[in-house]
């Protein structure tokens, strides 16, 4: 079985900035509330001004065209991009994951869902596939063959991944408390790397928590910019609970700031993408 598309996708969004990653933002940011065409002059000109040159800038609309994600109409000699359904719905579904991200505490009853699976270290690519989907949904790994999350009412969600990939045969699952024997402090630390999200969590705060505009078009680019640097961190960050955190951790204060951000530069991002369709409409 090959890996889903939706997934794939997903995994690529957790790396570097690209013209194809910064089309996703733009188009979930303001293409995907207004449910109409995108001409490809809009994108190149929203494109360019967060430095993307129009060579790579069309070689991501035909990119995220060929996964299904666009879909080309021609207008005489324009042409017009639309969402497919595999399109809105994975941007749909990823706008939900990003505005809701660390918007409320959650409280822990202490239980923990634990997985062991069996795959031979000649099966990469399923090992691979495993590691993508579970992280996706939180899980982490302190150690080869064991996953662990302290949500225990993702079990399910858990189950149909196993079961997509016909490892049935392969995994023993079960829920509870740990028994007070070793360090509950030491399993989270070699389950996720907190310290790495750390350091990102402040570099994010050192950018954006002081950041102001001059004007609409500034605010569009920082609009886009913001968008694009937090989108990342509900592929990161497994959401533990403040019982399993440090009294310091950062993201509550980085997600205060996003929002907060980004309710700040909205108006002006939604009047700048509004002005760029209507002069790309009106252009011969």
């Amino acid at each position: 079985m090959s890996e889903s598309p939706t997934a794939l996708t997903r995994r690529r969004e957790v790396g570097s900035a690209s013209a194809r990653s910064l089309l996703l933002t733009i188009l979930g940011e303001f293409a995907l509330p207004r449910d109409e065409p995108v001409w490809t002059a809009t994108v190149l000109d929203a494109l360019s001004r967060l430095g993307v040159e129009q060579r790579a800038a069309r070689q991501a609309l035909a990119r995220t065209s060929a996964e299904d994600l666009l879909a080309s109409e021609r207008h005489g000699r324009r042409t017009a991009w639309s969402l497919t359904p595999r399109g809105a719905e994975l941007l749909a579904e990823g706008t939900t994951r990003i505005y809701g991200f660390l918007r409320s505490s959650h409280a822990w009853d202490g239980r923990w869902l634990v997985l062991t699976v069996s795959i031979p270290e000649t099966q990469r690519r399923l090992r691979h596939r495993l590691r993508t989907r579970l992280t996706w949904l939180g899980m982490g790994s302190p150690y080869s063959g064991l996953w662990v999350s302290p949500d225990a009412e993702k079990a399910a969600e858990v189950g149909e991944v196993i079961d997509e990939l016909g490892l049935g045969d392969q995994t023993v699952a079960w829920v509870g408390p740990t028994a007070g024997i070793g360090d509950e402090g030491s399993l989270v630390d070699a389950a996720w790397d907190l310290a790495g999200l750390t350091e990102r969590y402040r570099s994010f705060l050192e950018t954006f928590d002081g950041r102001r505009v001059a004007d609409a078009d500034e605010a569009f680019a920082a609009q886009v910019e913001l968008v694009q640097e937090w989108r990342r961190f509900p592929f990161l960050d497994p959401d533990l609970p403040g019982e399993l955190l440090d009294d310091d951790w950062p993201g509550p204060r980085a997600a205060a700031v996003f929002h907060d951000r980004h309710a700040a530069w909205h108006a002006d991002a939604q009047r700048v993408w509004a002005r760029l369709q209507s002069e790309a409409s009106d252009r011969i």
